[in-house]
C-alpha cells in the first residue's frame, strides 16, 4: 500500500528548501509567514541575532473569524504599521513554504499598500 505524505510535510520540506537561500539581516529583516485553519501569523525576524523586531496574528488583533482573506490583509496592514514604527522599510519575503496564493497572497499585498517593500 502506497502511503502519501502529509502537505504539512511536504511544505514544511519546501520551506527548509527556500530557507538555504533566504535570510533577514538587520538592514533587511526577513517577513516570515504562517498560516493555520484559523489564523494568520507574521513576524519580521533579523536571523543575524535571531531576533524578532515585530510580529502580528489574527489571534493578536482578536478577529472573530482568523482563516479567512480579510483577517490576512488586516494582519497584513498591521505588520506593515509596526515595521514603519520600527523605521523598517525593506523586507525579504518568506512564505513558509506556502504557494503564494489566496490568503499569503492577500497579506503579502496588503504590507505592500501599506509601505513595506519587497
Amino acid at each position: 500500500m502506497i502511503k502519501k505524505e502529509s502537505k504539512n510535510d511536504v511544505r514544511k520540506r519546501r520551506h527548509n528548501r527556500i530557507r538555504q537561500t533566504l535570510s533577514g539581516t538587520s538592514n533587511k529583516p526577513r517577513l516570515n509567514v504562517f498560516r493555520s485553519n484559523n489564523g494568520i501569523y507574521a513576524q519580521v525576524i533579523d536571523d543575524t541575532t535571531g531576533t524578532t523586531l515585530a510580529s502580528s496574528s489574527s489571534l493578536a488583533l482578536k478577529l472573530k473569524n482568523g482563516g479567512n482573506m480579510e483577517a490576512a490583509v488586516m494582519v497584513g496592514k498591521d505588520i506593515a504599521e509596526k515595521c514603519k514604527k520600527a523605521k523598517i522599510s525593506q523586507v525579504v519575503f518568506d512564505r513558509g513554504g506556502n504557494l503564494y496564493h489566496g490568503r499569503v497572497k492577500a497579506l503579502a499585498e496588503a504590507a505592500r499598500e501599506n509601505g513595506l517593500e519587497f
